[in-house]
């Protein structure tokens, strides 16, 4: 019973995704939503139809628009890693939380954003290459050393 009562504390409860879609574009507008989640149906030929079409069809989509919902529109503190790994739909919201202000977002924070994403990107890109050893050298079935790492083409090359 009172899991249930826990997941009506949801914000997303008995909220429909055009509803949803219409109160954070009303507030943000599609531009906004574009910069910050990446999402064509924002981008181009933006409509509310059109996005709770493509989001009904997409659940990564849905999802990514439901938990911006949740966290930046109304306000509430980052889920638990056992509940993040819910869809938002599905999360347990605790009792004492309860929904704030919307946050403040301008295109500026979303390019900042943006740009520190890409930064960590390239740094785990690096660190998944260092552990997989995609740095080493080795050498193929002729006993030939392997092209270097840094030249793509190398290999390609006579």
């Amino acid at each position: 019973m009172t899991r249930e009562l826990d997941y009506k504390n949801n914000p997303l409860h008995g909220v429909s995704l055009k509803t949803l879609l219409t109160e954070i574009i009303d507030y943000y507008g599609f531009d906004i939503l574009f910069a910050y989640l990446n999402i064509n149906c924002f981008a181009s030929n933006p409509s509310i139809e059109s996005s709770v079409k493509f989001l009904k069809k997409t659940d990564w989509a849905r999802e990514k628009v439901e938990a911006f919902y949740l966290y930046q529109f109304k306000g509430l503190p980052r889920a638990s890693a056992e509940q993040f790994e819910l869809p938002p739909r599905d999360r347990i919201v605790p009792p004492n939380q309860k929904p704030g202000q919307a946050a403040e977002l301008s295109l500026e924070d979303a390019e900042r954003l943006r740009e520190k994403r890409a930064k960590k990107a390239v740094l785990h890109d690096r660190a998944a290459d260092q552990r997989s050893g995609a740095g080493c050298q080795l050498s193929n079935k002729a006993g030939t050393p392997a092209p270097d790492s840094s030249d793509p083409w190398a290999r390609w090359r006579k």
